[in-house]
């Protein structure tokens, strides 16, 4: 039995496109398209691809722009940018790129062929070109090393998925950006679904956040103005084992699903890769074959359905058809997509890495994914696999199957309602992440507990033998730049730790120093070993705190002359099983900033045939409006004398505008209200609880 844990629904107050062909989000990034630099920030399937594709049009017709380049995080989603129909919808032209110039779809593998296309591209007559974030910095660097950073004077440059951008000064990205910020002479737009990293580090300085245009669109703007799905789920369940266990409770062959199982140095995974998609493959039937045309294998159910199931966790050769069939759209004798043959052409997906950002399959109503995701960014990628609106497709959901936790129903109540207070903010595109992990070399006697967390909710880990960072710049590297070593790593780790007998030296030692050495050609020998030992420390923080508490309980157990203390693991739930680690609660750590929020989404936990039972309240638009208050007015500075010197317009705007105040309005005044109004609602729900005390 699966207990939803969320159920939001909405309704359709907007109307679908204006006389443009732009949805509402669409239309409002429009309206701000002479600002030099724009910020973006709108959920997956929103359609930021095509904002983007209307304000470029502008730039390059009537703002005096020569040419766009875009820029993707991966090659997958260079599709996304292809050319575009949007003159029989209302636009003044179509969107059009050259084949050739898209360096996502060209063929070409070899990073030198696509940077040589890069320059050429700027040398050309051409307008539009759409290549990765990796393509862009070594593109740039080529082209700047021979002309200069002006070479890019007269260029419209978007950057899809913004998140990989990082402040720090070794995210190469970012210092391209800043660099092109202070020439001040090109265009920039920044596009992402979750404006944060999911570490410590922000994605912009403030200073060079400033200088932007922000647009913001929540994810339940995006719902109200859809035309077919009108409710979203959000449900954390639990399973007892390995995770195969618990599928039989959440996953249902009647849904068009994605399956994301575990990155394969979590806890969650069991099996080599391929064996863990043959058991969820043989719990929905029996696989007969796989389709040569499509890549797709075909699954008998019980009831005599048959199934097409795309796999993208097998990396071989034959996963190229799959992507291929994956995104070849089916279309009718009119040109148009045949809505019912398109829908029945795949069933289920299942990933590992892929499928995530920008992956576009508008069918999908349940994103399942399994097990202790490492950021929040990827939750919401993930979320947003589901929220795509489509004929016939009224509600979408999404799970999270986790193992579980070995502790008291009241902590996993805490930890739940942090989860879904988490997503809601971040849903809402606020900031609500804590600092990542921090890790320090443990010596013999030393008097800190193994597991720290600080009043800022940073958790500080101590490891026996950790070679310290031994210069500043190591150090930066493993405070600033482990998310993206870790997005590398497991890509690595996907590719050439195939055999399930390969030694975890192999992962550990030889990839993960190998991927370092490329990165950093500069590191001596003693730099790039501590970088690679917090990289696997990051990598595998649940086995080492689970170790640490292992070994700490045995040297307890077999003093004659010790006795547990209270203190021991502040923040640290002793009852955890070696066999059910506390994923969800590692997981909440990341996100404790929202403890501070004063919003109850739990209303009870109950053991339930071995496993937990979770009853939320409804996440209705009173609900989320209580959320999206007490988050702005946890950040506000406000006084009392200013909220109610602004109560009188705010009831004037209520009255004019049929709505309360946007606190994402470009318009200052507008913003100032809405915060305002934030405030008073925080202060009357304090009056009410001290009140019931």
């Amino acid at each position: 039995m699966m207990v939803e844990m969320v159920n939001v629904t909405y309704g359709r107050s907007k109307s679908a496109t204006n006389t443009l062909g732009q949805r509402e989000m669409q239309a409002r990034a429009y309206a701000a398209r002479a600002a030099q630099f724009l910020l973006l920030k709108a959920p997956p399937a929103s359609g930021k691809s095509r904002a983007l594709m209307f304000i470029a049009l502008d730039k390059m017709r009537h703002q005096g722009l020569e040419k766009t380049i875009v820029c993707v995080p991966e090659t997958s989603i260079g599709g996304s940018f292809r050319s575009t129909d949007l003159t029989s919808y209302g636009f003044e032209a179509d969107w059009e790129v050259d084949d050739r110039w898209n360096l996502c779809l060209t063929g070409a593998d070899a990073q030198t062929e696509k940077v040589k296309a890069f320059e050429g591209f700027l040398e050309s007559e051409a307008k539009v070109l759409v290549c990765t974030h990796a393509t862009f910095r070594f593109g740039v660097d080529a082209v700047v090393t021979k002309a200069g950073l002006d070479a890019f004077d007269d260029c419209f440059i978007a950057i899809d998925e913004f998140h990989h951008v990082s402040a720090s000064d070794n995210n190469r990205l970012g210092v391209i950006l800043r660099d092109l910020l202070n020439r001040g002479e090109c265009h920039v737009m920044a596009m992402t679904g979750s404006y944060f990293r999911g570490d410590s580090d922000p994605v912009l300085r403030p200073e060079d956040e400033d200088r932007f245009t922000k647009i913001t669109y929540s994810y339940y703007e995006q719902l109200e103005g859809y035309e077919y799905l009108k409710a979203l789920g959000i449900n954390y369940e639990f399973y007892k084992g390995n995770y195969v266990n618990g599928l039989p409770g959440v996953l249902n062959p009647d849904q068009k699903t994605i399956i994301h199982i575990p990155h394969r140095g979590s806890p969650e995974a069991f099996d080599d890769k391929y064996n863990e998609v043959g058991r969820i493959i043989d719990l929905i039937g029996v696989h007969e074959e796989r389709d040569p045309t499509t890549g797709f294998d075909l699954v008998r159910r019980p009831n005599g359905q048959l199934l097409k199931i795309a796999d993208l966790v097998d990396d071989g050769p034959g996963r190229d058809i799959v992507k291929t069939s994956l995104s070849r759209e089916i279309k009718g004798p009119d040109g148009k997509r045949d809505d019912a043959a398109d829908r029945a052409k795949v069933d289920i997906i299942i990933a590992l890495g892929m499928a995530k950002e920008g992956f576009d399959w508008v069918w999908c109503e349940h994103a399942l994914t399994i097990g202790y995701r490492s950021s929040l960014t990827e939750i919401v990628q993930i979320i947003g696999r589901a929220t795509r609106d489509a004929p016939d497709k009224p509600r979408a959901l999404f799970t999270n199957l986790v193992a579980e936790p070995g502790v008291e129903t009241g902590v996993v109540t805490d930890a739940v309602n942090d989860m879904l207070k988490a997503i809601s903010g971040s849903l809402l595109m606020e900031q609500v992440l804590a600092p990542n992990f921090k890790f320090y070399r443990r010596e013999d006697g030393d008097v800190r507990a193994p597991i720290e967390t600080d009043s800022e909710g940073n958790i500080s880990i101590g490891i026996k033998g950790l070679v310290e960072p031994p210069t500043d710049r190591a150090k930066d590297i493993c405070e600033k730049d482990m998310q993206d070593l870790m997005a590398t790593a497991y890509q690595e780790m996907d590719r050439r730790v195939l055999s399930p007998d390969t030694a975890p030296e192999v992962a550990t030692q030889m990839v993960l120093t190998d991927i370092i050495e490329r990165r950093y050609e500069t590191l001596d020998s003693e730099e790039a070993e501590s970088v690679r030992q917090h990289l696997a420390a990051h990598m595998n923080i649940l086995t080492l705190a689970r170790r640490e508490s292992a070994d700490n309980a045995a040297e307890d157990t077999s003093s004659p002359n010790s006795s547990p203390s209270e203190n021991e693991y502040p923040d640290e739930d002793t009852d955890e099983s070696a066999s059910s680690p506390n994923t969800l609660l590692q997981m909440v750590r990341k996100f404790i900033n929202v403890r501070d929020l004063d919003v109850e989404l739990i209303d009870s936990v109950n053991t339930f045939r071995e496993r937990f039972e979770v009853a939320s309240k409804s996440l209705d638009a009173e609900i989320l409006s209580h959320v999206q208050s007490a988050m702005v007015a946890l950040r506000v500075n406000m006084t009392g004398d200013e909220a109610r010197t602004l109560w009188p317009r705010i009831k004037a705007f209520r009255a004019s505008e049929g709505r309360e105040p946007n606190v994402h309005s470009a318009d200052p005044l507008e913003k100032r209200m809405a915060e305002a109004l934030a405030w008073l609602k925080a202060e009357k729900a304090k009056r009410m609880r001290e009140g019931a005390l």
